[in-house]
């Protein structure tokens, strides 16, 4: 399989033992000539005509492009895992650490020097992926990457009832913004505390919302939402990327 190429990386320290990367990630690109054939075929010789290379539409385009759905599917979860391993890679090489991660058990964790690793990846089409990373020396870390919103309606199915009370109480705007990152804190959590997926959603972060809100409008490109004893955790927003890391 073709290795995916990173762009767009940028890294984030957020405690002396604790650091981030978010990247995009694509599929090589390949390249299509397409102009009148050019060749014909004579008696076993083949017999071309003098090209004029201005003359050819160059055009590029992703090997997914011919495939089919399912394959396509396939491939992008491929793309995203070999994705945020090369983005662990390159936070590594940035720090100057040498070391290789251990996926034989979870929480992943580097072999020698034992930071916790927590990946993320997500997509709003299969040609646009985006991909997340942590590394934390000190404890089990969680991270979300989410471009696509979070429907209404889900967030009904799964969410803890005090949640859905207080997120009613919002304006639609504020309401969808709000979900979604709450949606992504129990993303985070659920890689923490190794939650089943229901379990983890269905948690009541109810206390969180209105830190969630005040701190969405103030619209800062790094954001810490809360850091207290009912948690134990610092909860941090990248609002740019998208993201939302749990250390």
């Amino acid at each position: 399989m073709p290795i995916p190429h990173l762009f767009n990386i940028e890294y984030t320290q957020l405690d002396p033992m604790t650091w981030c990367a978010v990247a995009d990630v694509g599929s090589p690109l390949h390249l299509s000539l397409r102009n009148k054939p050019p060749l014909s075929l004579v008696s076993n010789t083949l017999r071309a005509h003098p090209i004029n290379f201005t003359d050819f539409n160059w055009q590029y385009y992703t090997a997914e492009t011919y495939l089919s759905a399912r394959k396509n599917a396939l491939n992008q979860r491929q793309q995203q895992r070999l994705g945020v391993r090369l983005l662990l890679q390159e936070l590594l090489t940035k720090l100057e650490i040498e070391d290789t991660l251990d996926e034989t058990q979870y929480p992943y964790r580097l072999i020698n020097s034992k930071y916790y690793v927590c990946f993320s990846h997500s997509s709003d089409s299969y040609a646009n992926n985006k991909v997340a990373v942590i590394i934390s020396r000190q404890r089990t870390v969680g991270i979300d990457i989410e471009t696509n919103k979070v429907d209404w309606h889900v967030a009904q199915r799964f969410y803890h009832s005090n949640e859905i009370a207080l997120l009613q109480t919002l304006p639609t705007t504020q309401r969808e913004t709000t979900a979604k990152l709450l949606w992504q804190i129990k993303e985070s959590f659920i890689k923490i505390h190794h939650y089943k997926l229901a379990q983890g959603l269905g948690m009541n972060y109810e206390h969180l919302i209105p830190n969630i809100v005040v701190n969405f409008e103030q619209n800062n490109s790094l954001l810490t939402i809360i850091e207290d004893n009912e948690l134990g955790y610092q909860i941090t927003l990248l609002l740019s990327h998208q993201t939302v890391v749990i250390f």
